[in-house]
């Protein structure tokens, strides 16, 4: 019975994420942004045990200022995660999130 839910409660199994970030195993995740200023595409490697943060509130976050390869166009971006490493909102200054289904290897840094 519930054979269905199984893939959904099972210890370790990816929970859905933001459009805009990429978990590439348990403890990866990845983001790209795109400069407001040149439209310069930078991704960003994180991982939950080096450089997830918790603030105050004891609630989960990844924040990173951005400076651009080429132009070194300025911004900075924030990922927010509850207590399970669920992203629960993304924002940027100076950078918009590129989704996860427009990534091509043509845009990797």
């Amino acid at each position: 019975m519930f054979k269905f839910l199984k893939p959904f409660l099972r210890p370790g199994a990816p929970h859905p994420l933001h459009p805009a970030v990429q978990q590439d195993d348990d403890q990866t995740f990845r983001v790209r942004v795109r400069t407001a200023r040149h439209g310069e595409v930078v991704e960003f490697r994180f991982t939950k045990s080096a450089h997830i943060a918790v603030d105050d509130d004891g609630n989960l976050f990844f924040r990173k200022p951005v400076v651009s390869p080429r132009h070194l166009d300025r911004g900075e971006l924030l990922v927010q995660f509850d207590r399970a490493y669920r992203v629960t909102a993304v924002s940027g200054e100076g950078v918009e999130f590129v989704p996860v289904a427009e990534w091509t290897e043509t845009q990797a840094p």
